[in-house]
């Protein structure tokens, strides 16, 4: 058992501490919420321009995080400094937008300084401070309480409880705004196509399928010899099996050739249609690629054939299209 006056101990001691009082600090959140925070809601929601957010120092970090969060889920916001917005940043900001000002005293110089041009231009302000007698707090348009008790630090001084509720807060803003757009994976998916999520709901098969002279196709009745050679050919572990029609009536695959040299012990008089898989997996060009993954998951399969809504053939789908790509 750790000796509780241990060095190690204390620091163990001094994280919990810590994190106890910020989720304190979180939890004591709940209660202030009001009025306010719907009207900060709806000013946003009826904004034609982007959400401004700034502030100084911590605020300012805690602003830049608000900022990208609300980005990214269907809010257009970006982030400004305070400092810099007294020497030029301003015009970036219109009558338009409305400004998300962060400051936890609700005095901070650079922020306030910026009240009277923001009254001119009409913009609206919602303020996020620990007191909301203060000067941002009673100049806003809405107020969001995000004061604390006392700070993590044990000096009481350290910005640390109180930029956690801001970001909490901010997090809180940001989703009930989501949920009231109706914001879908599918939209988040479009702020972050590099993102692995991106590609898992942007991707179809479409996008990743070979195609034209890159699709393996033999026709129904040709001699066995024929599929293995087109199968060689093309390098992706089956072919497709069409009829007079150019339907697909059934593949051909690598796991079929082993266990045609298992049940047969000539194959010079065989034809493709003996021993093929009938009807064979496969899948649609608008398929999400994450789809044909599970579809070949859940099959054991690496390749499938992709085919349109008449049954024929326009693509083939293999296992290391979908990892490269990084869907998987």
């Amino acid at each position: 058992m750790t000796d509780a006056t241990s060095p190690s101990a204390q620091l163990r001691a001094s994280a919990i501490r810590t994190l106890t009082l910020e989720q304190q600090a979180i939890g004591a959140l709940i209660e202030h919420l009001d009025d306010d925070f719907e009207r900060a809601c709806e000013l946003i929601l009826a904004c034609p321009g982007r959400v401004v957010v700034t502030g100084m120092g911590k605020s300012g970090h805690i602003g830049g995080k608000i900022a990208a969060t609300l980005a990214s889920t269907g809010t257009p916001a970006f982030f400004v400094h305070p400092g810099e917005a007294s020497h030029g940043d301003l015009g970036m900001i219109t009558p338009g937008d409305v400004v998300l000002a962060l400051s936890h005293s609700g005095e901070t110089a650079e922020v306030t300084a910026l009240l009277p041009l923001l009254k001119r231009l009409g913009t609206p302000l919602i303020s996020m401070t620990g007191r909301p007698a203060s000067t941002l707090g009673r100049h806003a348009d809405a107020h969001l309480y995000a004061g604390v008790e006392r700070e993590a630090c044990p000096l009481d001084l350290a910005p640390t409880s109180s930029t956690t509720a801001a970001l909490a807060l901010g997090d809180a803003l940001a989703v009930a705004l989501l949920e009231s757009r109706g914001f879908t994976a599918e939209d988040f998916a479009l702020s972050h196509p590099g993102g692995s999520l991106g590609k898992r709901l942007l991707l179809r098969v479409s996008d990743l399928m070979h195609q034209g002279s890159r699709l393996p196709r033999v026709a129904s009745g040709s001699p066995l010899r024929d599929a293995l050679l087109e199968i060689t050919r093309q390098g992706l572990g089956f072919t497709c099996v069409v009829d007079p029609d150019d339907r697909l009536v059934g593949v051909y695959t690598d796991g079929d050739l082993r266990r045609t040299l298992d049940q047969h012990a000539d194959l010079s008089g065989l034809k493709v249609d003996d021993v093929m898989t009938v009807p064979g997996k496969r899948t649609s060009p608008d398929t999400l690629a994450a789809e044909a993954v599970r579809l070949m998951e859940d099959n054991r399969i690496t390749a499938l054939a992709v085919v349109d809504d008449d049954g024929h053939p326009v693509g083939a789908l293999h296992m290391h299209d979908l990892l490269a790509s990084g869907v998987i």
